[in-house]
């Protein structure tokens, strides 16, 4: 499926990010200061800032202490992880079919992956015992 944002949209240059959280469509780079987007991300230190930021790992919930996880994704694995694993990878297909229909705000196309994420990650986790 091709991305849904159009090149050069909001003046040049145009600079998004790309990352499992964003998916395909990708995320427009947001300015921290008044400099021009070319001066700012001429800075090292801004440069830096914005790839550790964007860059970050997605919730690893079969692993111990669960890092990068938040609360919300905490309480929907431990939801999942108590139900059998028919019913994880019935919601998983469920999760997979709408992904690519879905039509909503960042924040519920954000909220969506990871939860196919998890439960991705509760599947394989079932088969690898």
């Amino acid at each position: 499926m091709p991305p849904k944002y159009e090149a050069g949209r909001g003046g040049w240059p145009t600079v998004r990010y790309f990352n499992a959280e964003t998916g395909v469509d990708g995320a427009p780079y947001t300015q921290k200061t008044s400099k021009s987007m070319c001066d700012e991300l001429g800075d090292e230190t801004y440069m830096r800032a914005y790839v550790e930021e964007k860059s970050a790992k997605p919730c690893n919930i079969v692993a111990a202490e669960q890092p990068n996880c938040s609360d919300k994704e905490k309480t929907f694995a431990a939801t999942w992880k108590a139900k059998s694993s028919d019913q994880r990878a019935t919601e998983r297909a469920r999760l997979e079919k709408i992904g690519a229909t879905l039509v909503a705000t960042k924040d519920v196309k954000t909220w969506h992956r990871q939860r196919l994420h998890i439960l991705k990650q509760l599947v394989q986790a079932h088969d690898e015992l």
